[in-house]
């Protein structure tokens, strides 16, 4: 019953780390970023320019201002991390701010440009500023849904007593297949033998591995144990009962590392596109001004 009673206040406080910044403070941020949005865009519709809006306008350069401002201050969200306090402005408060904020900079950095792109540095710097909201969208929806599947797929079991696991079938298989004749023996060898996580990246996101030996090898098993009688004691059926929990296992263990590298694929898309637009930014900066 303790354990019972136990894991729903696991599972609240993980919702609380995970996803309680989106509505941190009666959701404080999410409408100061609101009134940022709205106030551009009324300012935009009110502010006659002419001939038309424009990044070089007085209003272009008072918006790109505030744009440049946001993303200097949104991008100290990873030295914030290194302190951990609690108050006003604890790591879940500038989280809430970091997500809110940058979303306003969808607006901000929009009306900046006047609906003004082409092929030069500066929509460079508004692509991968795009680039790096969108992938930030991206962790807040995984990081607000996939700690509960990775949590439930574990069942109370860590990632390496997971693999343990696996050994210890391992292990029972290499005994069992002794009396095996030595072409099925081959088979439950490539089982032992291969990398059941090989397959790179994209096997790992997709958590699909068609070469898997252990799928092979029971596949070709299972067509000699069903030309015999299953007796209980026949090695082949004690090898097929083996393989069916490796099989288990891999999958479970898959799943898991797919789960994670969803949770940690879209840092190496929004980290590296972070530093790009601060150099983009830069150079669009320095490029106005001397122009200007």
């Amino acid at each position: 019953m303790a354990t019972r009673a136990a894991n729903p206040a696991r599972r609240a406080k993980g919702e609380v780390l995970h996803d309680g910044f989106l509505c941190h403070a009666g959701f404080r941020w999410l409408k100061i970023a609101t009134l940022i949005c709205v106030l551009s865009i009324a300012s935009y519709m009110l502010v006659d320019v002419t001939p038309r809006h424009n990044g070089g306008s007085w209003y272009g350069y008072a918006m790109g201002t505030i744009g440049m401002l946001l993303i200097l201050w949104l991008t100290l969200l990873g030295l914030r991390k290194r302190a951990m306090t609690g108050g006003r402005w604890s790591l879940k408060a500038w989280t809430s701010a970091h997500v809110y904020l940058g979303l306003s900079l969808i607006v901000v950095a929009t009306l900046h440009t006047g609906f003004q792109l082409g092929w030069n540095v500066h929509t460079l710097a508004y692509a991968l500023m795009m680039l790096v909201i969108f992938s930030g969208l991206f962790g807040i929806t995984v990081y607000a849904t996939l700690p509960a599947a990775l949590s439930n797929n574990r069942a109370e079991m860590t990632q390496v007593q997971m693999l343990d696991a696996v050994r210890a079938i391992d292990r029972q298989l290499h005994d069992a297949a002794q009396p095996l004749t030595h072409e099925q023996a081959a088979l439950v060898r490539q089982s032992l033998e291969d990398d059941p996580f090989g397959g790179g990246l994209l096997a790992r996101l997709s958590g699909r591995y068609p070469r898997c030996a252990t799928a092979r090898a029971q596949a070709a098993l299972r067509r000699w144990t069903g030309e015999k009688p299953d007796t209980g004691n026949d090695p082949l059926e004690r090898i097929d009962a083996l393989l069916e929990r490796k099989q288990a296992m891999l999958a479970r263990l898959r799943r898991h590392l797919k789960l994670k590298a969803l949770l940690e694929i879209w840092l190496y898309v929004h980290v590296p596109a972070t530093f790009a637009l601060l150099a983009a930014l830069t150079a669009h900066v320095v490029s106005v001004f001397f122009y200007w």
